[in-house]
């Protein structure tokens, strides 16, 4: 291998690098040396180094010496002076208000003038305005029927003669919002009065039609009926996965879903009584235009045909027939609304059974007086009978709980709510509202903790039964089997999404 001649280092030979100073320039710092050590003095201060002590504080004050020097000997800028314009004369303002762009409640004359003089121009010919104009209206959402009118250019007078056919009709007042108005507007005889109302045309009901129009010059109301057809929908289908998404898959509306789950929460629990390969029958009331809207009303019938367990069935019955709800009944005749709704909360699942268990946050086992749901938080809790409030506030590790006392021997507890819905000493029915789902005091997530206090003692909500309730009897319970078998005659429908009513 090749290898370079060997050279010797002549680094260890040379001196360090260094500032080598000049003799007169050793000989001033030797004379100053002397000076600095009498007096303690440096006069190059580092204010980086030894903060606070006497010597900073001596470099700090010949600092700010020098420095207010040097502002103080320092030559002064001279102000520089800019051309302000004159204030414009009255004349000179005149004469740029017609290229200026300003409010006209300032006196602004924006496009008024627009020649020096006015004598050059000619004024054009009135244009003949049409006989007769067709428009529509619509009812805004926060306007009335009478500022439709005024908007689209009724006058006062048709306005008010309008107002009064149309009182012993409909009350103007109460038309929905999106309600559409067809007018046609005659002629006028001067441009400074509105135009007279020729005709106008509105749908004032789900089953009538308005019509006004002027005949030798007076207007006359004229009713126009619509066909409906009010035969209920029938809605039948497979549970599958849920039956709140069954029902809503299937086209039932959504709020004859939330009857259909809070009827059948009387009589059936839903974690264990209803299976995939159940099938629902629901019956809603409808009505159905000849012009094609569809209108919905209360949940007429809701049934679930169960594998392997007897069928639950229940309509919707007025025994006084003088409620146009009425209330659910079975098919015996014994009303739903008996002892404690199984299910407090709409689509919940049980998480947790009453006895015995080994509590995750505590991390010991301790008896658990109660049910939990697992459920959205801010979903409705409903009363599982009816009573009144006897506690609704904190309460530990419940959290915000309310309880309600049924009778001299029932209770019932609601716990972890995210919010009340309720007051102490308030009275409660049945399916009422009382809270809402929340995950407060000790929880490890949204749920319901539900208990039922039987004579001092806790019980299991999902193994008590009670009865009660009110039971058809005579000319009532006919009546009832009448309108049952009617409904259970209905063809049911497949699948379908029915368009909303339009009011137009």
């Amino acid at each position: 291998m090749f290898q370079p001649e060997y050279q010797p280092s002549i680094a260890a030979a040379l001196p360090a690098p260094g500032r080598v100073g000049s003799r007169d320039d050793r000989q001033w710092r030797h004379r100053f040396t002397p000076l600095r050590n009498a007096a303690g003095i440096d006069l190059a201060v580092d204010l980086g180094d030894n903060i606070g002590s006497r010597g900073w504080w001596i470099g700090l004050g010949l600092c700010g010496s020098l420095c207010a020097m040097a502002l103080v000997l320092a030559a002064r800028v001279p102000t520089l002076l800019g051309d302000v314009p004159t204030e414009a004369t009255p004349a000179q303002r005149e004469a740029m208000a017609p290229a200026a762009i300003a409010p006209l409640a300032r006196g602004a004359a924006t496009g008024i003038t627009t020649v020096p003089n006015r004598r050059l121009v000619e004024p054009l010919a009135d244009v003949p305005e049409r006989p007769r104009l067709e428009l529509s209206a619509s009812i805004g959402r926060r306007d009335s029927f009478e500022a439709t009118l005024r908007r689209a250019g009724v006058g006062k007078d048709d306005i008010a003669a309008v107002s009064q056919l149309l009182r012993p009709v409909t009350n103007p007042a109460t038309l929905p919002r999106g309600t559409d108005i067809d007018l046609v507007l005659g002629r006028r005889e001067t441009r400074s009065v509105p135009r007279p109302l020729e005709s106008m045309a509105f749908r004032a009901a789900f089953d009538m039609r308005v019509a006004i129009t002027r005949a030798n010059g007076t207007l006359a109301l004229r009713r126009i009926p619509i066909a409906v057809d009010s035969t209920p929908l029938r809605v039948q289908g497979q549970v599958g996965n849920g039956l709140k998404r069954a029902l809503s898959g299937a086209g039932v509306p959504a709020a004859a879903v939330a009857d259909a789950i809070r009827a059948l929460g009387y009589a059936v629990d839903f974690q264990h009584g209803v299976g995939k390969r159940d099938r629902f029958d629901i019956i809603v009331a409808q009505d159905k235009a000849e012009t094609g809207e569809v209108r919905f009303g209360n949940l007429l019938y809701a049934a679930l045909r169960r594998d392997g367990k007897a069928p639950i069935a229940l309509a919707r019955f007025d025994p006084g027939a003088g409620s146009k709800a009425g209330e659910f009944f079975r098919s015996t005749g014994e009303s739903a609304k008996k002892g404690l709704m199984r299910t407090p909360v709409d689509g919940a699942r049980l998480t947790s059974g009453f006895g015995m268990r080994f509590h995750p946050l505590l991390a010991f086992s301790r008896m658990h007086q109660g049910v939990d749901f697992g459920a959205p938080s801010g979903s409705p809790i409903m009363a599982a009978a009816s009573g009144t409030v006897a506690f609704a506030a904190p309460h530990g590790g419940h959290g915000n709980y309310v309880r309600l006392r049924h009778n001299a021997d029932l209770t019932t507890g609601y716990a972890h709510m995210s919010r009340f819905a309720v007051k102490p000493g308030q009275r409660v029915t049945q399916g009422q509202v009382i809270g809402y789902v929340g995950s407060t005091g000790i929880s490890t997530g949204p749920h319901l903790h539900y208990e039922v206090w039987l004579r001092g003692k806790p019980v299991s909500p999902m193994q008590l039964k009670f009865i009660g309730g009110t039971q058809l009897a005579g000319a009532d319970l006919q009546r009832f089997r009448a309108q049952l078998a009617r409904l259970e005659s209905l063809a049911a429908v497949g699948n379908r999404q029915p368009t909303p009513a339009k009011r137009g």
